[in-house]
């Protein structure tokens, strides 16, 4: 290589300065959203920044520090304690004496302790300082409620694989602060494969690149997927999230827990984690899964199946793979019956055959006298006032009385269910 690389990490050197060079958070960057809009008129509120590493929190910090005529402090719950932030308040103080704001940049603002976090709310509420948090974990448990209360909370996502290859191929021919200068290009392939396995992180995805970089041999200008994997020291998996291994890999993990393999449920698990598959999708293909596979079989699998979707939206990767491998495991063992699936699909059937059939007079609604003279809410019987609370009477349209939808198999939970229907038919006979 004929250029030495700057000491200076690549992707601090091409740090968006402003949101013209900001790759990503549309939701909330986007023409006409509030956080464009505040940052354009220096108007910025008390808020949290709270998504995933290499999303872009800090970069939005230095933005505003950039646009804002505020006094604009960094400040880091690892370097700094009760003792610092009493300072800067007292700083701030001066400041707005001669009416100059003051923003207080709090990174990983989930480091703060219960003391320390409390040491903001007088500034804060009396607006001597507007506070920006940045933190990767949820707000919710991580930031004491009279402080929250007082911050706009602002979810980032992590960069989409279109963003990141755009970010790398601007950090590849900017001579400025990027790469450029050594006239260094990337395979289509390699490109892929670093946006898929940076999993979002705009961070990992430059350093990653820059490392690829310095490892090229001599006279090599052109990083290939080789090249990539070695420098982030992992291997493409066939596996292509747009295309049809994508959906195999899906179906054979649906298909194993549907088929009570509880090995090949993990193992295929396990190929879409290592490929860069997105948690949350396998986690709601799971609670899909667990209403029409398993059902009233088990109803707490459907419980577990959600649970799993919260947690790992609490805790995220890497821990979160332990969560995941518990309820595909769990989903996988239960009992299984698509009885419910099946009953809301024939119910379904049966309003389109039949259309908007009547509902029967004694169980409509009378809130007025007219619909009282009409017939309305006449006959009907309150299944308390009977014993076991329970009274025959008919509830579906005459058309469809004696229609059944749905039909248990008699698997796992539902042989009691099937014991109760039976119970109820047998009271219904006797009258």
């Amino acid at each position: 290589m004929k250029t030495a690389l700057p000491g200076t990490p690549l992707a601090e050197r091409i740090r968006p300065r402003n949101l013209a060079e900001f790759y990503g958070q549309e939701h909330l960057l986007g023409a006409g959203k509030a956080l464009r809009v505040m940052i354009e008129k220096d108007q910025v509120v008390s808020m949290i920044f709270w998504g995933p590493p290499g999303c872009g929190k800090t970069t939005l910090a230095h933005i505003v520090a950039n646009a804002t005529g505020a006094n604009f402090i960094f400040f880091s719950a690892i370097m700094a304690g009760v003792k610092e932030i009493r300072e800067i308040f007292r700083q701030a103080e001066e400041q707005a004496a001669n009416n100059i704001r003051t923003i207080l940049f709090v990174d990983e603002i989930h480091r703060f302790n219960k003391a320390q976090q409390d040491a903001f709310l007088p500034a804060v509420e009396k607006g001597l300082v507007t506070i920006i948090g940045a933190t990767t974990e949820n707000p919710s448990f991580e930031v004491i409620a009279p402080l929250l209360s007082r911050c706009r909370v602002l979810k980032l996502q992590p960069l989409e694989q279109e963003e990141l290859a755009e970010l790398v191929h601007f950090a590849l021919t900017d001579e400025e602060r990027g790469l450029g200068g050594l006239k260094i290009t990337i395979t289509d392939d390699a490109l892929d494969f670093l946006s898929e396995a940076a999993t979002g992180d705009a961070r990992k995805a430059l350093n990653t690149v820059e490392l690829a970089a310095k490892l090229l041999p001599e006279n090599v200008t052109e990083i290939s997927l080789l090249q990539m994997q070695e420098a982030l020291q992992q291997k493409a998996l066939l596996y292509d999230k747009g295309g049809e291994e994508h959906y195999n890999v899906i179906s054979a993990f649906i298909k194993s827990v549907r088929g009570s393999d509880p090995d090949a449920a993990l193992y295929w698990l396990a190929r879409m984690l290592e490929a860069g598959e997105d948690p949350l999708f396998i986690l709601r293909r799971m609670i899909i899964l667990a209403s029409e596979d398993i059902g009233n079989a088990d109803p707490r699998a459907l419980q577990l199946a959600v649970s799993a979707l919260h947690g790992f939206q609490m805790v995220g990767m890497p821990e979160g793979r332990i969560i995941l491998g518990q309820a595909a495991t769990y989903l996988a063992v239960a009992p299984k019956s698509n009885a419910s699936y099946c009953g809301i699909d024939n119910a379904l059937a049966a309003v389109r055959k039949s259309g908007a059939l009547p509902v029967p007079l004694h169980i409509r609604n009378a809130p007025t006298k007219l619909m009282k003279e009409q017939g309305y809410h006449q006959g009907y019987r309150y299944a308390h006032d009977y014993e076991d609370s329970y009274v025959q009477q008919q509830y579906l349209p005459d058309k469809l009385k004696d229609k059944k939808f749905y039909a248990p198999k008699g698997n796992g939970y539902e042989k009691y269910i099937i014991e109760r229907m039976q119970w109820l038919q047998n009271k219904k006979n006797r009258g």
